[in-house]
Order: C-alpha cells, then structure tokens, then sequence
C-alpha cells in the first residue's frame, strides 16, 4: 500500500513522495525543486530512496543532482534523462516493471509532450503519475511528438480502470476550465465540474489529483473523437481520432 504525500512548488508545480508502507522505501516522482523536496521529507521524516522520473523537462527532473547529493538516493526514468539532464542508476523503458519495497508500478509509454515520456501505473493502489502527458481537463503541449503519438498515448491512459487515481503534476486546472466550457456547452458534467473547480481555486484548494473517469467525462482532449466535440471543433465525423485530438489541442494553443 501507498502513502502518498503531495505538496506544491515553484510557481504551479506539484511535487509528489510517496512511501510503501510495507517497507518505509520512499520515491520522489520527478524533482521540479530539490531543496523544496528536501525539506518536505525533513518535516515528514521520509528519507528518499529512490527518485523516479517522468520525462527530460528541468521542472521534472532538475533536482535529481542535487537531492542525490544530499541522500544518496539514485534515480530511474527514460533514457531521455539521462542524455538531457543528468545520470541515470537505471534507464527504464515502457513496459517494464518498478518496484518501490513490495509495491510494483508499471511502465507506461505515454510519449507525445516529450518524446520519452513515461507514466507510472500502481495496479493494486489504483494510482498512476502520469507527468506532463494528462492534467486536469487538459493535456501537455506536443513540444516534441506528433499529435498521432500523443492521442495514442491518452488512449492508453484512458484504458486504465475509471477509479484510477490520476497524479499530474501542473495546477493548470481553472485555465483548462475556462477553455473546454468553450468546446462542450452541453456537457452537464463538465458545467459541474466547472463549478468545482471555481469554488477549489477560490479557496486556493488544489484540483489535483484527478481520476481516468472523471476525465473521460469532462476533458475534451480526450473525448475528441465524440460526435458532440468533433461537431463543436468543425471536424469531419470520417477524420482520425488523432486529427480531432489535434485540432482541439490546436485551438487550445491558440486560446
């Protein structure tokens, strides 16, 4: 079992710990800031074994360096880490399986806003942290891949049990909002949602985690191959899945 420890850095980041309770063994999912995260763990008395990373960005694994200075803790995520920032312990790729103590968390491909980027699906928690690749009512930016790739890698995400318990790891949420009340006028789950999210943030509340069935609900990036927003996105009912997904994370770069 998971004991999970999520707190906010930087300007909108959040960073997560997370402890198997079985053994005491703690990983740091990504290091947006060292000296943040060094000093949660102090508070909580959680010595970090392992940091484990999702993708090359500095905001996700800039503080590798520093924190395995200062415990000793060694690191794994995707090669493209290790070209881009810093040493790996070891590369791991999608498909394969980590073990944090008695808890094993899948490797999964979810390429598209960074070429290598990889999630981590806890099965028996029913948790994945998923990085950059999902957020709350939104989806990272295709900096690298294609929007083909990304969608395919959504699609995975979405194939995961509806009570999956979802770790992005932006708090993006109020302005993805305020774009997809633009695409689906008629979604009654998303306008309660919408409402959500405005009373959370009015209370500065995270919105963060989120969960595959709420977000197969709400977010249009991943419903962008529904009749109702290939309709709202002028996107012909023949198209890819893929080009409905582009043009809907087109139009949020453009918002």
């Amino acid at each position: 079992m998971l004991i999970i420890h999520m707190f906010p850095c930087l300007s909108d980041n959040y960073a997560f710990l997370v402890r198997d309770s079985a053994t005491g063994k703690v990983a740091c999912i990504d290091t947006p800031d060292a000296t943040a995260i060094l000093a949660e763990a102090q508070k909580l008395g959680w010595h970090i074994d392992e940091i484990w990373n999702t993708h090359w960005h500095p905001d996700h694994a800039g503080g590798n360096q520093a924190i395995e200075k200062a415990l000793g803790t060694v690191s794994l995520g995707p090669e493209e880490v290790q070209t881009r920032i810093s040493p790996l312990a070891r590369v791991v790729r999608p498909g394969e399986t980590v073990t944090l103590g008695e808890s094993s968390a899948e490797v999964i491909d979810v390429g598209g806003h960074t070429l290598g980027h990889i999630a981590f699906y806890f099965a028996d928690d029913e948790v994945a942290f998923v990085g950059d690749s999902l957020f709350a009512l939104g989806c990272g930016r295709l900096f690298e891949g294609t929007a083909e790739q990304a969608w395919n890698s959504l699609s995975r995400l979405m194939a995961l049990p509806d009570a999956t318990t979802i770790y992005c790891a932006h708090e993006y949420t109020a302005a993805n909002a305020r774009f997809c009340a633009t695409i689906e006028t008629e979604n009654a789950a998303l306008t309660s949602r919408i409402q959500e999210i405005t009373r959370l943030r009015a209370d500065n509340v995270p919105t963060v985690p989120t969960s595959i069935g709420l977000e197969r609900a709400t977010n249009p990036f991943v419903r962008a191959d529904l009749p109702s927003v290939r309709v709202a996105i002028g996107v012909a009912a023949d198209a890819a899945p893929y080009e409905a997904f582009a043009r809907v994370r087109q139009m949020k770069d453009q918002f």
